[in-house]
């Protein structure tokens, strides 16, 4: 076996990893009423993008909304999948390298206000057939709260200086290290 599928194992065994943890987070370990949930299942994604880079990221969480789904709570909403993979994909983008604070501030913000109020009540009211209107307060409230918390610990986890990212770069396996 060459390095290279040595390296796509690997990179394959801890999406599968992340995927797991998301679901068990966000479905499991969560807070949910009606339209809103309250977890700590965000803190996967950034983790992803460190280890696996910004398109595994969006694998992650675009998988784990699926299969979170249709396990937990079906019918299965494509909707909420593209919303997932969207806010993936700022994540990574802002703190993939030299993670600042105002940076996470940023992802989190757009994520919160794009993703969460905007997006996600759109396929509220799509799904439940709901007034989009109606939902917005109740989701400015969840993203409110979710953006202080969604900052904080992503600062102190994937922040620049954090040392738990200091130990992710350096648990990340090179392509060259792999025999």
């Amino acid at each position: 076996m060459n390095r290279k599928s040595k390296q796509y194992i690997y990179t394959v065994t801890m999406a599968a990893l992340f995927i797991a943890l998301k679901i068990i987070l966000e479905r499991l370990m969560s807070y949910s009423v009606w339209n809103q949930r309250f977890g700590f299942s965000f803190i996967v994604i950034p983790f992803a993008a460190l280890m696996l880079g910004t398109p595994w990221a969006m694998i992650v969480a675009g998988v784990a909304d699926m299969l979170g789904s249709i396990l937990f709570s079906p019918p299965y909403f494509p909707g909420f999948t593209l919303t997932a993979v969207l806010t993936a994909l700022c994540t990574a983008l802002f703190i993939r390298k030299n993670a600042t604070f105002i940076k996470i501030t940023a992802s989190v913000l757009i994520n919160q206000i794009f993703g969460s109020v905007l997006m996600n009540s759109l396929w509220i009211a799509v799904l439940f057939d709901k007034g989009f209107i109606a939902l917005i307060p109740g989701r400015i409230t969840q993203a409110i709260i979710m953006t202080v918390i969604q900052i904080t610990l992503t600062y102190i986890c994937c922040g620049e200086k954090s040392a738990i990212r200091q130990r992710i770069m350096k648990v990340r396996i090179p392509l060259s290290a792999i025999q």
